[in-house]
């Protein structure tokens, strides 16, 4: 098909689509049900701990180190990669291979299991890193088909686009774990004990068996996010344009160009103080956002008491349903703040207030306190993340060299992570308290308030 242009809205809506295909990855896999199943292969032990790589792990530490490990791997690798792609010229070759070891990965975690730990770990390792890699050349394309004026609305409109469509599987997903005998899975009890069993025996093998019913449904939505993933980014990689080849053959120049394009990139830095500037505040209030975001479901699994195994499932998951609706609203009202005032004013109030969020965490002990956090993380999850991408975006010199500079951009946020993740897994780890560890976290947003404060507002 012929190359479309730049700005056109056919372009934008497909661009802005992959979020619709791969946010189902971070609300069932990073945020909700995969938390909720891994949580309870442990549901048996009293210390909830686990044998891995020879040494003993708290398990939601061992989850938070693997993820870790797993931005760390992406921080290295997709300089590598956006160099290769950006002399080839095809980046969009590179943001399918992501995506499909991605959704292997997420099908893969069906098979999740603690006897085979290892093995179980690199599937979720596939699925963290192919949702990462990915983004790497998807955020990419944003200067490529938008025109500065429209990058904060499309930019937003991406992130609407994938809650809206992970809500829908979410649902899905929810109605399999909470009722499985509707979609075929067989909770019934065995006809002897029906027949000799006490009232009370029946009851608990009802339990039991509806239980593991809803254990399978966790393991078959792993499989549904795999799927919807691949299929729905089929649109957007066929709209999407390939890219400008430079000829010739990959060479070991060519592999390793895209760090010597990230140490081009940190000299350029030195003469543009704003972009600079944003770039070293972005790096720390990106580290603690991404933290919270990656370990909420853990928290509240742990540290709330829910008052039985059915108000923990139903619980968590309706608390990542509220996030995902409030955060459309938030995308689009942080998207119209930002055009009144500003895009660094809005982003230090948002700082602010995660800030406050992680104090409240501290202290919230009930379902219902946590019910309200979730509510007031919608507001301002998707906003930063919307935002501080497309501000991004705009302080960027003129260039047709975009891939280097988000290349930057990505590194920065996953070595962030990296640092915040294997802070919060070390408290957690050492104290045996994930409260201790989110304290912490304020830390580094009170830094990004400071730090934005010295951004200039002009070049």
């Amino acid at each position: 098909m012929s190359e479309i242009k730049k700005g056109s809205k056919k372009l934008l809506n497909a661009w802005a689509f992959y979020d619709w295909a791969n946010s189902v990855y971070t609300l069932t896999i990073a945020s909700s049900i995969f938390p909720i199943f891994y949580s309870a292969l442990f549901v048996s032990q009293v210390e909830k701990n686990v044998m891995a790589f020879g040494v003993l792990f708290k398990s939601t530490a061992l989850i938070t180190y693997v993820t870790a490990f797993t931005f760390l791997i992406v921080a290295f690798l997709s300089p590598i990669l956006s160099g290769i792609a950006d002399y080839i010229g095809n980046k969009k070759n590179f943001m399918k291979f992501f995506c499909y070891v991605g959704g292997l990965g997420c099908i893969g975690l069906y098979w999740f299991n603690l006897d085979h730990i290892h093995l179980s770990l690199l599937f979720y390792f596939m699925g963290l890193i192919g949702y990462w890699g990915s983004l790497v050349f998807y955020n990419s394309y944003l200067p490529d088909i938008a025109f500065p004026e429209q990058q904060d609305r499309i930019s937003a409109k991406g992130f609407s686009l994938g809650y809206l469509g992970s809500v829908l599987l979410l649902i899905l997903n929810l109605a399999m774990v909470m009722y499985p005998q509707w979609f075929g899975f067989d909770i019934s009890t065995p006809v002897s004990l029906q027949e000799t069993g006490t009232e009370i025996e029946v009851a608990k093998a009802l339990k039991a068996a509806k239980n593991k019913a809803s254990f399978e449904a966790m393991r078959l939505s792993f499989i549904t996010v795999g799927l919807w993933w691949m299929l729905f980014s089929q649109y957007t990689f066929y709209i999407l344009p390939k890219g400008v080849s430079k000829g010739g053959k990959v060479t070991k120049d060519v592999v390793f160009n895209g760090l010597r394009e990230l140490k081009q990139v940190w000299l350029q830095l030195q003469s543009n103080l704003r972009l600079k500037r944003y770039l070293i505040a972005f790096f720390v209030f990106s580290m603690a956002v991404q933290t919270i975001m990656l370990v909420a479901v853990y928290f509240g699994e742990e540290e709330i008491a829910w008052g039985g195994a059915d108000a923990k499932t139903f619980g968590l998951i309706s608390s990542i349903l509220i996030i995902q609706v409030v955060a459309i609203l938030g995308a689009f009202l942080t998207s119209r703040a930002s055009s009144v005032f500003g895009n660094l004013k809005t982003l230090i109030v948002i700082n602010g207030f995660w800030m406050a969020l992680c104090f409240y965490a501290y202290f919230m002990v009930t379902p219902f306190q946590f019910y309200v956090a979730a509510g007031l993380v919608g507001l301002v999850m998707g906003g930063v993340q919307s935002l501080a991408r497309s501000t991004y975006s705009k302080f960027l010199p003129e260039t047709n060299d975009t891939t280097s500079y988000f290349s930057f951009y990505d590194v920065a946020e996953k070595i962030g992570i990296v640092i915040g993740m294997v802070i919060f897994a070390t408290i957690d780890q050492v104290t045996g308290s994930m409260r201790n560890a989110i304290l912490f976290l304020v830390v580094f947003f009170l830094a990004g308030i400071f730090l934005l404060f010295r951004v200039p507002l002009k070049k």
